[in-house]
């Protein structure tokens, strides 16, 4: 027989992204609505283990729906993902009384997750990311703000590239995953796009494309850059010392992390918390939450944790061929 569910706790963890608020929103709402008592684990896992845990009411999550950040703080915790970390985490909740946790963030949150699950702690996740890389699903928290920030900051770039008649190298985040430096060469209509999965470090290649583009009458060169790859400084010198072509780097940095969400960010990671207690209160636990297939649905974390993610062929191709 499934325990009973008597408090809720919800966390973020690991790296920020908008929407995540309103996924929190969602998660203390939705809790109150079904009966439960809810409350806030400030700090991701570092906060648990440190018993950083505040009461929750609606009044709590008033106006944070366009709010970017977290309300709740966020961190890394190295302590948490060893066996005894673990055991401590889920002695605080049974201390603190909390029956189940809503953990919103990538891999790494989903990993404790698991571990909690397996000590008795009903879990479910929600995949806060802005990186896209999480495989089970089309969409995480936060890309869609990042995607659409980083775009409209190409956009400025591109009008004083032209200008100035430069070439451009614009690094966008993404350590292990290209989908934002995808999905802005195609927004922005760049000339390159390194990404992660792709890159060959054929630099003398991007050297030739550059100089026959200004062969070709072209007044500017836009080379979007994954944070993976790097190194744009020393990139955009090597390219002007190379072809006399004036080059500057830009580097977006975290500035993708913050803002107001918008609104596809906003009303999926709603979904996503409402969702999740639903979840939590039919008795389900060592879930994840994902948009697949046009609908919401949830997987077996230990299946989703199984699965890669690569970047999407056809997109890439285009990418390429649309220059």
């Amino acid at each position: 027989m499934a325990k009973e569910i008597k408090t809720i706790g919800v966390l973020t963890s690991g790296g920020d992204a908008p929407g995540m608020n309103a996924a929190i929103r969602a998660v203390v709402r939705q809790s109150l609505f079904r009966g439960k008592r809810v409350v806030g684990i400030k700090r991701g896992y570092a906060g648990l283990l440190n018993e950083e845990i505040i009461e929750m009411d609606a009044k709590s999550v008033s106006d944070t729906i366009s709010r970017g950040g977290t309300i709740l703080q966020t961190a890394r915790c190295m302590e948490f993902m060893t066996p005894e970390g673990t055991q401590k985490a889920a002695d605080v909740c049974l201390k603190h009384g909390i029956d189940a946790i809503v953990v919103i963030g990538g891999d790494g949150s989903f990993k404790g997750a698991q571990r909690l699950a397996g000590l008795g702690i009903n879990t479910i996740g929600i995949p806060g990311t802005i990186d896209l890389d999480i495989a089970c699903t089309d969409y995480t928290i936060g890309f869609d703000t990042a995607v659409n920030t980083a775009m409209e900051a190409i956009d400025k770039v591109r009008d004083t590239s032209t200008s100035h008649e430069r070439c451009s190298i614009i690094e966008v985040m993404g350590r292990g995953a290209g989908h934002i430096a995808l999905w802005c060469g195609l927004a922005n209509g760049a000339e390159e796009v390194l990404l992660p999965e792709k890159y060959d470090f054929d630099e003398q290649r991007l050297i030739d494309q550059v100089v026959e583009a200004r062969k070709s009458g072209k007044q500017h060169y836009i080379i979007i850059n994954a944070e993976g790859i790097g190194h744009s400084q020393s990139m955009a010198k090597r390219i002007e010392e190379a072809t006399g072509i004036e080059t500057r780097a830009t580097i977006l940095g975290h500035m993708q992390r913050g803002g107001s969400p918008t609104c596809k960010d906003r009303v999926y990671a709603t979904t996503m918390g409402a969702m999740a207690v639903d979840l939590i209160c039919e008795g389900k636990s060592n879930r994840l939450i994902a948009h697949s297939g046009g609908k919401f649905v949830d997987f077996d974390i230990d299946e989703a944790l199984a699965m890669e993610k690569g970047i999407d062929e056809y997109m890439y191709d285009i990418s390429r061929s649309l220059v």
